[in-house]
């Protein structure tokens, strides 16, 4: 396997690691277990799978397969995500925090040695939230329904000053 350029993988792979984390905050079903249970993370624990689209800066669009494994403890979770393709692979690990409807974190991606933080809120099935980094910058939004979630993702090119899609990416329990 020949993996792709530092800077057109490790921000996506990054983000959609923290992106799934962050997803199922705002799941019709968490809400109700987090009104029940008083942990906004219960719903989270567990392992979760599937795939989608990437689109490196520059490259062409690739499928990946990802597999998700989140551990709960109080209001935070802390998420190990592994994804990969013919010319992709990334090793995430995600530490965030739920506060009356806000989302606050930290990421780490050990294939590229990056690092990063993510923050935005959470209301009903939909999540909006910022993701930086010192090698990307992005958007993201994620909606959720039954018992999966998509993410949508997009990265900033600085070199036209516009947002561009990267990614796309369901899972499943």
């Amino acid at each position: 396997m020949v993996y792709r350029s530092f800077s057109s993988l490790v921000g996506l792979g990054v983000v959609l690691g923290t992106l799934l984390a962050v997803s199922l905050v705002a799941s019709p079903s968490f809400a109700a277990s987090s009104k029940a249970s008083g942990n906004p993370f219960d719903q989270l624990k567990g392992y979760w799978r599937g795939g989608g689209t990437v689109t490196p800066m520059g490259g062409k669009p690739e499928k990946v397969s990802c597999r998700v494994t989140y551990n709960v403890a109080g209001s935070a979770v802390t998420q190990t995500m592994n994804c990969a393709g013919t010319d992709y692979k990334v090793n995430t690990t995600s530490k965030l925090n739920y506060n009356g409807g806000k989302i606050s974190g930290s990421w780490n991606e050990s294939t590229y040695s990056a690092t990063g933080g993510v923050s935005g809120t959470a209301k009903g099935n939909t999540v909006h939230a910022r993701i930086s980094g010192d090698k990307f910058s992005g958007r993201m939004s994620i909606s959720v329904s039954g018992k999966g979630h998509t993410i949508n993702i997009v990265q900033f090119d600085s070199g036209s000053g516009a947002y561009r899609p990267v990614a796309n990416v369901s899972l499943r329990r």
